[in-house]
């Protein structure tokens, strides 16, 4: 059995999974915070925005993501999979189709404020080259099954796929800005009342 003293090994040292937990559970709260930066003030916003609102130094946020178009790539990742987490969830707990469509239509007009200006970025990184692959792969199935759902349930008669309403929602959102008196769910749930 080894001792606590033997070269190498450290008493206080935390488990390597601890470490692993830890680093991902903090790259989390830096994405989360980075999304909410990028909503208010686009993507151009200053690190020390994102730092102050994950409550990191600014040079945590460096070993993470060494540039900026990385951090936005992981950004655009974090909010895709948190609309496929939330469609997921809609699925499973019981929720009735529809309203679990609309309720998954209006988290995925809140990602698409997050992801205005993400086209404007010039960058040779390949991962940031797929993002709009990533995209359809990820969020076009799991609207596609709600859509499925409400259909098997006799709430939406009309054929239309989860592709054609993503592509409509998108260009419901394409140039809402700042424009208060313009609200791209409203339209949004219009759009969807027309497939009833």
């Amino acid at each position: 059995m080894p001792s606590a003293t033997e070269p190498g090994r450290s008493k206080t040292a935390p488990p390597a999974r601890t470490r692993r937990s830890d680093a991902r559970r903090n790259e989390q709260v830096l994405l989360g915070a980075a999304a909410r930066i990028f909503a208010e003030s686009g993507i151009d916003a200053p690190v020390r925005l994102i730092a102050a609102e994950a409550g990191v130094g600014m040079g945590t946020i460096y070993r993470h993501f060494p540039s900026r178009s990385e951090l936005i790539a992981a950004v655009y990742r974090h909010q895709v999979d948190a609309c496929v987490d939330l469609g997921e969830t809609l699925l499973k707990d019981g929720s009735q189709p529809f309203a679990a469509l609309a309720e998954w239509f209006d988290a995925f007009v809140d990602f698409l404020a997050t992801k205005h200006g993400l086209a404007t970025v010039r960058t040779q990184d390949e991962s940031t080259g797929s993002l709009h692959d990533y995209f359809l792969d990820r969020l076009v199935p799991i609207c596609d099954r709600l859509l499925d759902a409400a259909r098997a349930n006799g709430e939406i008669s009309a054929k239309v796929t989860g592709y054609e309403l993503m592509r409509g929602v998108g260009n419901l959102c394409l140039l809402a800005g700042d424009d208060g008196r313009y609200d791209p769910r409203k339209l949004t749930h219009l759009l969807l009342a027309g497939t009833r």
